[in-house]
């Protein structure tokens, strides 16, 4: 088995950040609300997906992705998972910048790609309408800056106690990506009237500027709330599981004894 090397890592986590947006707020932007035009007897209804649907695409993006490319680079498409499993001792600090960076360029590549795709309807404007996040007024039901923060900072901290656990080699293995999706799942049933949740910084960057309407400036809080959640979580799931993993290697680097290839085994062949 050969280990991924850093650039491969990074374009596993821009993918994965890409696919999240894309799909997650793809599904707000152009399936939640669409009316179809003589349905039932020439008359209109509403047969757009809706918060439920919605929800689930955002928990499938995941579900999806952690499986596709997870063994790559663990599949955190979040720099406040990232940040989260550093402080919980299961991802080196000096790979967190690299990580933060590439689920940016994901989220903002995804970003461009709705906006784009959302101006090829006729009188349709993206300005206010590409799934960003917010507090007071730009909240879908007007919740307070207060109210959002603590929302989603609770919500991103019981988010890293499941990828924690998911993830753990004690837990059911295989399974982790299913538990994480659906976790997510249950986070936007939840928030998506309150934030139109976020949980993750890259998703709310990547559609902030695309959006505008007020999004922009209230970008500081969709990455302070998730990564102090994200922090409190990290620091703390030792203390209320039991698991601790603070003192195990997570440098990722290859023991000698590991790299000792059997003879007449091709190094080099595809594993």
């Amino acid at each position: 088995m050969t280990t991924p090397t850093m650039p491969q890592r990074l374009g596993a986590e821009m993918l994965g950040a890409f696919w999240l947006v894309f799909g997650g707020c793809g599904s707000a932007v152009f399936s939640a609300v669409y009316i179809a035009p003589n349905v039932i007897g020439g008359q209109s209804a509403q047969v757009g997906i809706g918060f439920l649907g919605v929800a689930l695409a955002f928990g499938l993006t995941v579900v999806t992705m952690a499986y596709a490319v997870g063994h790559v680079s663990g599949a955190h498409f979040n720099p406040a998972v990232t940040i989260g499993a550093a402080v919980a001792r299961r991802f080196e600090w000096r790979e967190v910048p690299g990580y933060i960076g590439a689920q940016v360029v994901g989220g903002l590549l995804a970003g461009a790609a709705l906006w784009g795709i959302a101006r090829g309807v006729p009188g349709f404007s993206p300005t206010g309408n590409l799934a960003a996040n917010g507090y007071g007024e730009h909240s879908p039901g007007g919740y307070s800056l207060v109210a959002v923060l603590v929302a989603e900072a609770l919500l991103t901290a019981v988010f890293l106690y499941v990828i924690l656990g998911a993830t753990d080699s004690r837990a059911p293995q295989g399974f982790a990506p299913i538990a994480i999706g659906l976790s997510l799942t249950l986070i936007h049933l939840i928030s998506i009237p309150i934030s139109n949740t976020s949980v993750n910084p890259a998703r709310s960057t990547g559609v902030a500027f695309f959006n505008g309407d007020g999004a922009p400036g209230q970008l500081w809080l969709f990455w302070l709330a998730p990564i102090l959640g994200a922090a409190i979580a990290g620091a703390t799931f030792h203390l209320i599981t039991g698991v601790d993993r603070r003192d195990r290697d997570i440098s990722g680097e290859i023991e000698p004894q590991d790299a000792v290839v059997a003879e007449g085994v091709d190094p080099d062949a595809p594993r």
